[in-house]
């Protein structure tokens, strides 16, 4: 059996992939303060999941063109994340939620990932 620190899929090379990840459990915790019946709950948790999602059907993609899209999509998801955030943040107090560190995450996940669609252009 392989060294489970072996890389299986071609998103598990992607840094953008593992800091998705990173975010999205970050998610978790300003979900478990939320309300169920919270209509934003719902959105962040769906575009919280689609970044690293897309991000790994976009890497296991072959064509530069389908890459791009799936990167575009999981951009989408995070900028989207990042306005969700932006809305429940003053309603759970900032503070608590460490609002800033998620949010800086989402900067580098958006940095990260329109480099990569810009170089499938380039392709």
């Amino acid at each position: 059996m392989a060294a489970s620190n072996e890389r299986y899929f071609p998103h598990d090379r992607l840094d953008v992939y593992r800091t998705a990840v990173e975010f999205e459990r970050g998610s978790r915790r300003i979900l478990a303060l939320l309300p169920r019946s919270s209509h934003l709950a719902g959105q962040l948790h769906r575009a919280a999941t689609s970044i690293p999602l897309n991000i790994a059907e976009g890497a296991g993609e072959f064509s530069p063109k389908d890459k791009a899209c799936f990167y575009r999509i999981a951009l989408r998801s995070a900028t989207e994340s990042a306005a969700i955030l932006d809305l429940v943040g003053p309603d759970l107090g900032e503070d608590s939620c460490d609002m800033t560190a998620l949010r800086d995450v989402l900067v580098s996940i958006v940095a990260m990932l329109t480099k990569l669609v810009a170089t499938q252009a380039t392709r």
